[in-house]
């Protein structure tokens, strides 16, 4: 059942730490109804890497399938499991070398302010035990971070979003929502509800943008709405380096391109106009990821606790959860 739709924490007066955005998390959707900051003919957005190494080989490997270089957006949240300094520089430095935005992660890397906890804007149907644990992931995160205070400071400076131009269609990226950085609009959970779907609606016409790239909620959503400038679809990632599906060993992508998929055995997608958006599966090496993982967080550990199961077994979504009112199984 979906949560009862009122307001997201990022609009909330509370101050918890992990569950509260902070005011310089926000924006408004109007900010991103400015001049594209790219333009390509195809658009790879990968968001919620956590860490995940294995994952960046099967992206490039992946990438290496079309027929010139595709432009490939970062949307943060890169970094998470990599607590040891060689894979924090190893997942860092591959990632920087493309175009990328910071996540809650990223940004509470940067800083030093414990007051927002992971920064994850966590909404009331998430669990207290996880979200302190997810805090606590977050100050062995930034310890590690601030042994490399080159790389810190070029975290820092990472834009929150970004506007994307793809064969003449516009495309807003953000982490979380239009509203801000951890926001929960786009999330699976949200997405069924009537009215929150015209407040997401409403999105699309002040950022002008006939699609929304987001990541931030772990889980992916695909869904179409009728917005002023007509037909408009946004499509959440989820993540890039966990599985996202039930008995899953796989990340899920975003593509956005001028050509087909063709041969990329994408999961669901649409046609826009001409432009052709898919979530693609990301299959990375599990037993190798498996094998980090544990190096890095044993049994015991509040990582451990909150993401073994998950990473071993993918969550109890399927993928029909991904489609919610309007989505499609059939990629054009």
């Amino acid at each position: 059942m979906a949560p009862e739709v009122s307001f997201t924490n990022c609009e909330s007066p509370a101050n918890r730490p992990g569950r509260s955005c902070p005011l310089h998390y926000r924006y408004q959707p109007a900010d991103l109804a400015r001049s594209p900051d790219l333009s390509a003919d195809t658009l790879y957005v990968v968001g919620g890497l956590y860490g995940n190494r294995p994952a960046l080989e099967a992206l490039e490997a992946l990438v290496a399938h079309e027929s010139a270089p595709p432009a490939i957006v970062f949307n943060g949240d890169f970094n998470w499991f990599n607590v040891d300094a060689e894979g924090f520089e190893a997942v860092n430095h591959a990632v920087l070398g493309h175009t990328a935005l910071r996540g809650n992660v990223e940004t509470e890397l940067a800083g030093n302010d414990a007051a927002a906890g992971c920064g994850c804007g966590y909404p009331d149907w998430v669990g207290d035990a996880e979200v302190d644990r997810s805090n606590r992931i977050l100050e062995q995160l930034r310890d590690t971070a601030r042994r490399l205070p080159a790389l810190r400071s070029r975290l820092a400076a990472l834009p929150m979003h970004l506007v994307a131009e793809i064969g003449g269609l516009r495309v807003a990226i953000v982490h979380g929502d239009a509203h801000s950085l951890a926001g929960w609009d786009y999330a699976q959970e949200m997405l069924a509800d009537p009215a929150h779907r015209r407040r997401v609606t409403s999105d699309f016409d002040a950022a002008a943008a006939r699609v929304i790239a987001s990541s931030h909620t772990c889980l992916p959503a695909f869904s179409e709405f009728d917005a002023a400038a007509g037909r408009s679809i946004l499509i959440n990632n989820g993540a890039a380096g966990m599985p996202n599906f039930a008995q899953t060993h796989y990340g899920v992508i975003t593509r956005i391109s001028t050509r087909p998929a063709k041969s990329l055995n994408a999961l669901y997608g649409a046609r826009l106009d001409r432009i052709h958006i898919d979530a693609l599966p990301l299959r990375y090496d599990q037993a190798r990821w498996l094998a980090d993982f544990n190096a890095n967080w044993a049994e015991g550990t509040p990582a451990h606790a909150s993401y073994y199961q998950r990473i071993v077994h993918g969550p109890a979504a399927t993928l029909a959860h991904a489609l919610p009112p309007r989505g499609t199984l059939a990629s054009a």
